[in-house]
């Protein structure tokens, strides 16, 4: 009776310290970008006395301001603490966590089969969505109440979160289970350009009719699924977007934390949606150095370039590309943020490849479209290439508007 009683008080005053620090950092912060993961009082009362699915990575995290040590040891004087620890230390009842691609630590390879497990510093089962088992099954949601999605996106159309999203909205869906995703800023969320995906080029790296970056955080790209009926059968998920505050789509944003291994900073990340597409080449983007998506180069293209580099496996690139060989090519890390999809490396690389294989098969996947790679091999202009774009993208702005949260 005692220890019930202690325990109630604890998670008492736990919950007041949630609800009141909170209230304080929203007053005092106006201009700061709270997370919904942030924003704990917003989303707590959905979760108490349910059984909870969370779909989460490395970067499901919340800052450590409110003093979250109570749960775990290894907290204590960290900046951030993972969103389940917090949940946990509340009281949440967490049955499992879905992993998506690069795992749960966000360790793994790109590409790289992620396998079943448990988490050591929670104990919680960990199921992994990326591989042959991308969709959660029934059997793995029977127990389940509620899904509470957070995973930080990057806001670019073959970056398979967004992919992982669809398929555990369409599970919940399939299994009537309410879905709450916690909003996170898109980093690249201050523009809109790319070829828009044609369905017959539908893969993992690209489901849904967009360009390759569209604009919107993955609170509203859930929406946008949702009510355009892209889900199979054109089923809905019973769908709940906890928002984010003091933000809009022109708000700078830099990630706490790397959302794969291979995007390690602010550059990269803001680079990756131009780069990506040398990942259908034979041109080497970094991947097997500390410069991932902040350089280019390949043993095939001119040796005249000033810039080199050599891949090597490290960390996230067990198998880099041209591992070990000479690549040439240009450094990017000093390039001012890009506003627009630059297509002048791409061109730049076609031209000055010295062998007929210039492209593979992920290229298609990557461009969402057997146009681009004709229009290269035809040799168009950047300017000819995104004129092609504007109708598309033009119809795409007006489907976007209507699930917008953000200015």
């Amino acid at each position: 009776m005692v220890l019930s009683v202690c325990k109630s008080t604890y998670l008492f005053f736990a919950l007041f310290l949630v609800f009141h620090l909170s209230s304080c950092a929203q007053k005092h912060n106006t201009n700061v970008v709270l997370t919904a993961a942030d924003q704990t009082a917003s989303y707590l009362h959905l979760l108490k006395g349910k059984k909870i699915a969370v779909v989460a990575n490395q970067t499901s995290v919340i800052s450590n301001k409110r003093n979250f040590n109570t749960h775990r040891k290894s907290n204590v004087n960290k900046k951030y603490v993972h969103l389940i620890d917090s949940l946990l230390s509340l009281g949440i009842h967490i049955k499992k966590v879905f992993a998506p691609e690069h795992g749960f630590r966000g360790k793994a390879d790109a590409g790289e089969l992620v396998e079943d497990g448990i988490d050591h510093a929670t104990g919680l089962p960990i199921i992994s969505l990326y591989g042959k088992n991308k969709k959660p099954s029934k059997e793995q949601l029977k127990d389940i109440d509620l899904v509470l999605f957070d995973i930080q996106d990057v806001g670019t159309r073959f970056y398979t979160y967004i992919s992982t999203l669809h398929y555990v909205m369409e599970a919940c869906s399939e299994s009537d289970i309410p879905l709450v995703v916690l909003d996170r800023p898109n980093p690249n969320g201050h523009y809109i350009d790319g070829p828009v995906l044609t369905k017959e080029h539908q893969s993992f790296v690209g489901m849904h009719p967009v360009p390759v970056v569209y604009g919107m955080t993955i609170g509203e790209y859930a929406r946008m699924i949702n009510e355009e009926r892209w889900l199979s059968d054109g089923i809905k998920a019973k769908l709940t977007v906890i928002p984010l505050k003091n933000y809009t789509h022109q708000t700078r944003y830099s990630l706490p934390i790397k959302p794969s291994p291979n995007l390690p900073n602010d550059q990269a990340i803001n680079l990756y949606p131009s780069l990506c597409f040398f990942e259908g080449t034979n041109v080497s983007a970094g991947r097997g150095t500390d410069m991932q998506f902040q350089i280019y180069g390949s043993p095939y293209l001119s040796n005249n370039l000033t810039f080199s580099f050599n891949p090597s496996p490290n960390q996230g690139a067990k198998y880099p590309k041209h591992s070990y060989m000479i690549c040439y090519g240009e450094d990017l890390r000093k390039t001012p943020r890009l506003n627009t999809l630059n297509l002048s490396w791409l061109i730049k690389a076609y031209e000055q490849n010295t062998t007929k294989n210039f492209f593979n098969q992920f290229f298609t996947k990557l461009a969402g479209t057997n146009k681009l790679q004709s229009q290269l091999e035809r040799r168009l202009t950047e300017k000819a290439i995104k004129q092609s774009w504007k109708e598309a993208l033009d119809q795409f702005k007006l489907i976007r508007k209507n699930y917008l949260i953000y200015q």
